[in-house]
């Protein structure tokens, strides 16, 4: 099967896909200090990471990162896919953002000048979303005919 790569996709996978793998690779690196800080502020939103050791968890998260990373750079990858992976991954990013407080402003979406660095993760989750929606070679296919009849008049 030949993945073609449509040239609406190259700007934000390639963007979105070096900024990731980027931070993922600088997690791989955390001494215990960042460790902790990161694990902390994860269990903040989601509670149940506490059962995790603060290292394993920013070596896990980082081995996420560089996965997720890779495969929206990886051009035989196809948008969907990569899709699948940035939006699964962001809406873990932005619940951190809905949950954490001090990120926002009281009862808005703002957010406040120490919620702005995770206030990109709305941008990744809808660049995932809108990665979903790409073509499949049988989609185009049918995407001509009527979508009201199964004869497949145009």
């Amino acid at each position: 099967m030949e993945v073609k790569l449509e040239a609406r996709d190259v700007a934000p996978r390639l963007a979105t896909g070096v900024f990731i793998l980027n931070s993922g690779l600088s997690k791989l690196r955390a001494d215990k200090e960042t460790a902790a800080g990161v694990h902390g502020m994860a269990c903040i939103a989601y509670p149940f990471l506490k059962k995790l050791d603060a290292q394993l968890f920013t070596r896990l998260l980082a081995c996420s990162e560089i996965a997720v990373g890779g495969t929206l750079l990886a051009p035989f990858a196809p948008t969907r896919l990569a899709g699948v992976a940035l939006t699964g991954f962001s809406a873990g990013l932005v619940g951190l953002y809905l949950r954490v407080p001090g990120m926002r402003e009281p009862g808005s979406l703002r957010p406040t000048q120490n919620g702005i660095p995770l206030a990109k993760d709305f941008w990744m989750l809808g660049m995932g979303i809108g990665f979903l929606g790409a073509h499949s070679p049988r989609g185009r296919r049918s995407a001509n005919r009527c979508p009201w009849h199964r004869c497949g008049r145009r």
